[in-house]
């Protein structure tokens, strides 16, 4: 099969296992699975398998000083901050909303490499920065009265902590398997969540078996396929085309919120809804454009 089909596969196999990520959370927390307990249990799996998966391919797991650290700042800090603030997110408001405000994570890549890594911001970047806050506008505007704000800025924390988090693995992450990383990622995250957990009472397994399938499924579906999936795709097509197949993802937890939950939507919503995943494809397209708008240099 040519290599781009086969690419363009993995993405959107990366891209369903993410979108079912809170489908699966929401069931979770219904067999009376916590937050803290979810997230270890996630993320020890995660590792494991991870860890199992690097065996058996006979890759080296040493890592020096500078990534160990770098490694534990992904992980342990970042990914653990935006995974609690998204499971967080989805008790308070419906996972459909969770995902779609996660997917504001470009607009939020491309200011932090405007100010960070001094890249220059295209025109296309700018509208489509626009097109996504109207977006939201459409979406949030129309539905705040059965919605508690603290779910909208969970939400948006975990956008920003992801964007954060990816903005740094773009720097400190090179020369490294992404096999490696992500099992060095996932041990480090379980290693946080786990005195997260502590700090709420410890992990509590008492709960109902549906939890076990529910965790079984963000750990095998949404955590391992999901991430070594969307890294195989990544290898075959490139991070362009991968980052932009992969806003398939908020598109999935729509169908299924619907399908599942009965989650009903406007057609104002829908259309906000459509105009956040344009203007994040756009971001993301629009990275390799003719840089229009440049930050302003100190003069020398």
């Amino acid at each position: 099969m040519n290599r781009l089909y086969v690419g363009v596969l993995y993405i959107f196999g990366s891209a369903a296992g993410f979108g079912v990520m809170s489908i699966f959370a929401v069931y979770a927390y219904e067999a009376g699975v916590s937050v803290s307990t979810l997230l270890f249990l996630r993320f020890l799996l995660a590792t494991a398998l991870f860890f199992g998966l690097l065996l058996w391919r006979k890759e080296s797991l040493r890592l020096d000083k500078r990534q160990v650290l770098a490694m534990f700042c992904l992980g342990g800090i970042l990914y653990t901050l935006q995974s609690l603030s998204f499971f967080s997110a989805v008790q308070y408001i419906p996972t459909s909303m969770a995902a779609l405000l996660l997917y504001t994570f470009p607009v939020f890549v491309a200011i932090l490499s405007y100010f960070v890594e001094k890249e220059r911001l295209t025109k296309k970047t700018v509208i489509a920065m626009l097109i996504t806050l109207v977006g939201l506008g459409l979406v949030l505007g129309l539905s705040f009265g059965g919605i508690q704000p603290i779910g909208i800025l969970l939400a948006l924390a975990a956008a920003l902590f992801y964007s954060v988090y990816i903005v740094v693995g773009n720097r400190v992450v090179k020369g490294v398997s992404s096999y490696v990383t992500s099992a060095y990622i996932a041990l480090f995250a379980a290693i946080s969540t786990f005195f997260i957990a502590l700090k709420d009472g410890g992990v509590n397994l008492s709960f109902a078996v549906q939890g076990w399938w529910a965790l079984l499924g963000i750990v095998v579906f949404s955590t391992v396929v999901a991430i070594s999936f969307f890294f195989r795709g990544l290898q075959l097509i490139g991070s362009t085309k991968a980052s932009v197949l992969s806003t398939l993802e908020p598109v999935v937890t729509f169908g299924f919120s619907a399908l599942l939950f009965g989650e009903a939507f406007s057609l104002l919503q829908l259309l906000g809804g459509c105009a956040v995943l344009v203007g994040a494809a756009l971001i993301v397209s629009g990275k390799g454009g003719e840089p229009e708008l440049a930050p302003k240099q100190a003069s020398s």
